[in-house]
């Protein structure tokens, strides 16, 4: 839980981002590895887990090897006198990531061959520029539904969200309960972690998992209806936490979470950052 992003995204933005990103539509298809997740996969193409999950209709982090998943990327046609080493900086992309996302672990090439850019997004068509009265319909609906929250979610989000307050904080006040929505709230407009909930509550950096249910799979347990509404206060934009970006139990012995600057504490929670 970093720092707390000054700047928050205006609804204009929101609304323009999503039919930009409604128009990019997936031009690769990706072949899922031995040991690949979908935050490692996110992070080679630049771009989010839920992104990836909504252009594949996953509904779980499950994957498989051998699994084909749609992706937004540029494809590149082999030349005559091209290396992967060549493309790779012609680009902008490290030969690594090329040779990830094509499991292309020989040198050699052939004229014609496809491969796919991660990273780099591919351009639109004339036609896709121009967004579809349907488009621009979703599109509002997002906004409007969004005009009081603090940030974008969904409805599967702000269940998410619920689900991880009730493992975290059930007996608990309800203050902290608020605040540890408002932390993850605080995540996603930070410029230092994912920007959507989802995201934020699967981040798992370093192989260091952020929140403890989602380690040991209490996550995946009901929320309480007070939690619920916990969740939807803090959606809307309060935060007893005070900007924090950490919470941990007061039992705790983590040195370095107890040297952060304590915002609040209700009952055992404590809230720092």
């Amino acid at each position: 839980m970093n720092r707390l992003k000054s700047v928050r995204i205006v609804l204009t933005a929101l609304l323009l981002s999503f039919v930009i990103c409604s128009t990019n539509v997936s031009a690769a298809t990706y072949k899922v590895v031995k040991n690949d997740t979908l935050y490692k996969i996110s992070k080679l193409f630049k771009t989010s887990v839920t992104t990836i999950k909504k252009s594949n209709k996953l509904k779980t982090n499950t994957i498989s090897p051998g699994q084909k998943l749609k992706v937004s990327a540029k494809i590149y046609t082999v030349k005559k006198g091209d290396t992967l080493n060549k493309i790779a900086k012609a680009n902008s992309v490290t030969l690594a990531s090329l040779r990830k996302a094509n499991s292309k672990w020989s040198d050699s090439l052939s004229v014609g061959q496809k491969l796919i850019l991660p990273g780099v997004k591919p351009a639109a068509s004339t036609s896709a520029q121009t967004a579809s009265a349907k488009t621009f319909a979703a599109a509002s609906a997002v906004e409007s539904a969004s005009k009081k929250a603090a940030v974008s979610y969904t409805k599967a989000e702000k269940d998410l969200l619920a689900r991880l307050i009730t493992a975290e904080a059930t007996g608990q006040p309800y203050k902290a309960m608020v605040a540890i929505g408002g932390v993850v709230i605080n995540r996603v407009q930070s410029k230092e972690w994912p920007d959507t909930i989802t995201d934020v509550i699967y981040d798992v950096p370093a192989g260091y998992y952020q929140f403890t249910p989602v380690k040991n799979g209490y996550i995946n347990k009901p929320a309480s209806s007070t939690a619920i509404k916990a969740a939807g206060e803090a959606l809307l934009g309060t935060d007893p936490s005070k900007g924090a970006m950490y919470y941990f139990d007061d039992s705790s012995t983590n040195n370095w979470l107890w040297s952060k600057t304590k915002t609040a504490q209700y009952g055992n929670m404590v809230f720092v950052k």
